[in-house]
């Protein structure tokens, strides 16, 4: 997914509960969902940041000289101005974007 292109808000928002539990009827299942799906989107944000700051990467331990990468610094400070992952998966719910499945109740919601 490309999370430049996500709607999520950058602060946090004060949002309606009972719009948010509505497929699930039950706070805490919604909450399970939104934190599961807030740690997917943490992972794949890492990973794309750590492949974007390999090519950075020196290798050489060497105290004394100190590298400012220009690039660097930018590539960082674009990932901490992007929405935080809870806000982006509470946003996905918003708009049903996130597939779940309760194998407990047997109930599921969402798109493949």
């Amino acid at each position: 997914m490309d999370y430049r292109k996500s709607v999520a808000p950058t602060s946090t928002v004060t949002r309606n509960m009972d719009d948010l539990t509505t497929d699930t009827t039950n706070t805490y299942e919604t909450v399970i969902i939104v934190a599961r799906r807030a740690n997917q989107i943490a992972v794949e944000m890492k990973q794309e940041l750590n492949k974007k700051l390999e090519e950075f990467a020196s290798y050489t331990d060497n105290l004394e000289e100190v590298f400012e990468n220009r690039e660097q610094i930018e590539i960082s400070k674009f990932y901490e101005r992007l929405p935080k992952p809870t806000l982006i998966a509470l946003q996905e719910l918003e708009e049903d974007k996130i597939f779940w499945r309760n194998p407990d109740t047997g109930s599921s919601k969402g798109k493949i």
